[in-house]
Order: structure tokens, then sequence, then C-alpha cells
């Protein structure tokens, strides 16, 4: 039987170790706000003392 050949490391895997080295660890993602629910209303409401 053959002798296994020692596969080549992932340049990829190499290549991100050294970019979280020198930037550091990317901050987890931000779910973002509807556009409705960051805008303030143009007109108040108007408060009805029967309710």
């Amino acid at each position: 039987m053959a002798k296994r050949t020692p596969k080549a490391p992932d340049s990829g895997k190499k290549v991100r170790r050294i970019a979280r080295n020198v930037i550091g660890v990317v901050p987890a993602e931000k779910v973002f706000q509807s556009k409705a629910d960051r805008k303030k209303p143009k007109h108040k409401k108007p408060v009805n003392p029967d309710e």
C-alpha cells in the first residue's frame, strides 16, 4: 500500500488567521430596526380624553 502524502495547508485559513491577528475579532452582527421603528412621526396623534 502506498504512503499517504500530507495535504497542503489551506491558504484561506492561514490568511484569515493572520487577518484576525492584525485586525482583531470581528464584532457580532447587529439586527437592524425597520425604518418605521426608527423614524419619529411627523405629527403627534391627538390625545382623546374619551378613551
